[in-house]
């Protein structure tokens, strides 16, 4: 009988260590995660929590003082007011007229703070954007007041009458652009020239090589290249102008002439004491703002593509 030899079992393998890299990848993601917890912390309270809120009050009759009650759609129903109608026109035709006017003098001072000559006045253009938009109208307050106005005082030293800056619709609208433009202008200034910077010499120089003029090469190399930098500085000119109360509420008043979407929910909840439909027209202006704002994004993206 042959004696076969015996056979030796394979040592057992050692169990694999952890890896190093993954316990350092964990510990980051729970560091992050601590950090970030204080500001979404922060933004729940600050923002979601008073949304959903907002958004339980506009389907309910909610008023100032007293109980609330659920109304359904009641709230969004009473958005065709005529007062309401009109605030919406009045907001509508501010910002669009807004939005041309401060995007075209903040793109001439962009294009003109590019030499070096006057590149020394960027700061004096941009200081008015630190005063505050309060301010800014009370200060214009002062300058448009019909009774001791100094513009007048200009004015009628040319030889023509006395101008009410803030009286018709035409006027106090003319004057408010004219001030959100000498506030704002610097600020959308310094947006458009880091988007002008940005754009490689190399390819203006090969515009002129090729035999482009100015026009040409505006329209063809620098208005396509910029194009994500002013549809930035277009959303906050519509943001800001769709949610315009401080300028209107101090110059004029907020009276129905000039009365903007902001105004209209200002009266609403403290004059009207209905805190419901406020929050309904609040509801509207988010929707749209949203919207802008997905546009916005959008046009950056495919630009960036």
């Amino acid at each position: 009988m042959s004696l076969s030899p015996p056979r030796l079992s394979a040592p057992a393998s050692p169990a694999p260590a952890p890896r190093r890299g993954a316990s350092i990848g964990r510990h980051r993601r729970r560091l992050g995660l601590l950090y970030a917890t204080p500001m979404a912390l922060l933004v729940v309270v600050l923002f979601v929590i008073p949304l959903v809120l907002m958004v339980w009050m506009s389907v309910n009759h909610w008023p100032l003082i007293g109980a609330s009650a659920p109304n359904g759609v009641e709230n969004y129903r009473a958005l065709d007011d005529p007062l309401f109608l009109r605030a919406v026109w009045f907001t509508l035709k501010y910002t669009a007229v807004t939005t041309i006017v401060l995007g075209l003098v903040a793109f001439g001072l962009a294009l003109l703070m590019q030499h070096e000559r006057v590149g020394a006045y960027r700061t004096i253009f941009f200081l008015p954007s630190a005063v505050g938009l309060a301010a800014t109208s009370l200060l214009f307050y002062g300058l448009f007041n019909t009774d001791a106005s100094p513009l007048n005082q200009v004015v009628q030293a040319l030889g023509l009458g006395r101008v009410d800056w803030l009286g018709s619709n035409g006027s106090a609208l003319g004057s408010t652009v004219g001030m959100i433009t000498w506030r704002f202008a610097g600020f959308y200034m310094l947006i458009l020239m880091t988007g002008l910077q940005s754009i490689d010499p190399v390819l203006y120089e090969a515009a002129r090589i090729d035999g482009a003029n100015r026009w040409q090469i505006m329209c063809r190399v620098t208005l396509p290249l910029l194009r994500p930098t002013l549809a930035l500085t277009m959303v906050l000119s519509l943001t800001g102008s769709l949610l315009a109360f401080d300028q209107f509420f101090i110059l004029t008043g907020g009276r129905h002439d000039t009365a903007t979407v902001v105004i209209d929910i200002y009266r609403e909840a403290f004059l009207s004491q209905d805190l419901g439909r406020a929050a309904a027209v609040s509801v509207a202006t988010l929707a749209v703002l949203i919207v802008v704002n997905i546009a916005q994004l959008r046009l950056i993206r495919r630009e960036g593509r």
